[in-house]
């Protein structure tokens, strides 16, 4: 019995002691784990300043190629632009529907500023500001001008790197409809050259409005309601914000609305593709048992 206990004893030693032996080498395998780690981790940080430096050239000569090929493609169209701005231009503004619209929405403009409705709607936006801060300034930025006009810039530059004739020509209207907006916009600013309620100079008509509407109008005509119904939500957000900051009277918002849609619808709906379901309308010939005229409907997968 006593050599039992005695066996026992140690028995009981010795597994201590494998416990503990086993806990230290797993403890030393985690240290040189964590070492292998912390020097493959080192030889990485001292090497990311290369990488940084190598990615960033590649970066930068992908970006000077991209450019050099952009610039080059809009040299060559640029011969063509001011005709083609002149006669788009023309049809917004001569065509008989489009100067209805836009003589309406004039005189709405008009009897609105001297009937005293703009001064009343912009005591009632001031007592019940709904946009402040973040959104607020988002909502400016986003229906800047510029902003839009940069956004359209950079999808013609992207369609034309990828060789998108489609897209490209979309985007090409989409430049030449706001460069059309701006001027227009900045011409009747400086022929009215009134105040708006917060006292900045040149309010009439609103240029953000008129340009988101622009926006929307093109996005309709190109993409249908799908697309077209956010963007016009967008645009009426944006208008509603001009109010909303005093930095525009009502009557201004009004002709700037009319002013994009006229636009950009004008632009959009010349400057589209017929399809159907989805599918570009093409004209079709052929004379394989004498000839042959209709239509080819094309679609890309």
């Amino acid at each position: 019995m006593r050599q039992y206990c005695r066996n026992r004893y140690w028995l009981g030693f010795i597994c201590a002691g494998l416990i503990i032996a086993g806990g230290c080498a797993n403890q030393a395998n985690d240290l040189s784990e964590a070492g292998n780690f912390l020097e493959s981790a080192g030889a990485d940080i001292a090497n990311l300043p290369e990488q940084i430096i190598e990615n960033s050239k590649e970066g930068l000569e992908e970006l000077s190629e991209t450019s050099g090929y952009v610039l080059e493609s809009a040299k060559a169209n640029a011969a063509n632009w001011p005709e083609r701005i002149i006669k788009d231009s023309k049809e917004s503004f001569l065509r008989a529907d489009n100067l209805s619209a836009l003589l309406l929405a004039g005189g709405a403009s008009v009897a609105m500023h001297s009937s005293g409705a703009d001064k009343k709607l912009a005591e009632n936006f001031d007592d019940h500001h709904v946009f402040h801060d973040f959104t607020d300034e988002s909502l400016n930025v986003i229906g800047h001008p510029w902003t839009q006009l940069g956004a359209s810039v950079l999808w013609y530059a992207i369609s034309r790197k990828n060789q998108d004739e489609f897209n490209t020509e979309r985007a090409e209207a989409m430049i030449a409809a706001l460069s059309v907006t701006g001027v227009a916009t900045m011409g009747l600013k400086a022929i009215r050259h009134n105040e708006a309620p917060n006292g900045r100079d040149w309010a009439w008509p609103s240029g953000h409005t008129a340009s988101s509407f622009t926006v929307a109008s093109m996005l309709d005509e190109f993409y249908g309601p799908r697309v077209g119904i956010p963007a016009y939500a967008l645009a009426t957000l944006v208008s509603y914000r001009m109010l909303d900051s005093g930095d525009h009277w009502a009557s201004d918002v009004v002709f700037g609305a009319a002013l994009g849609w006229v636009i950009g619808h004008t632009f959009g709906g010349k400057h589209k593709e017929l399809e159907i379901a989805g599918f570009k309308v093409l004209p079709y010939a052929a004379s394989s048992y004498g000839p042959v005229m209709g239509i080819s409907l094309v679609k890309q997968f």
